[in-house]
């Protein structure tokens, strides 16, 4: 694989680990997290979490498989850049 390949990967490891990070603390804790500071937390429903808490989970869930799967890339790249030299 070439090696803009393995740019590529890095740099969407960067970007979706900076991501994550913010996504994880805008979501509620028991305190109330980052996320009562946007308003997060004066809509309480009694069925559940609200529509926002739903994107919210929904997105973390997205960026974290976007996260997993560059570091399978980087991984798969390496593999093969090192069974290249070594043959």
């Amino acid at each position: 694989m070439p090696i803009w390949f393995a740019y590529t990967m890095i740099s969407l490891l960067v970007i979706t680990s900076i991501l994550l990070t913010l996504l994880i603390l805008l979501h509620r804790g028991k305190g109330g997290g980052l996320s009562s500071m946007f308003g997060g937390g004066v809509s309480s429903s009694l069925a559940g979490s609200s529509v926002a808490e739903k994107n919210l989970d929904r997105y973390t869930v997205l960026v974290g498989i976007v996260w997993f799967a560059s570091i399978v890339g980087i991984g798969l790249w390496l593999r093969l850049q090192l069974s290249a030299a070594g043959a």
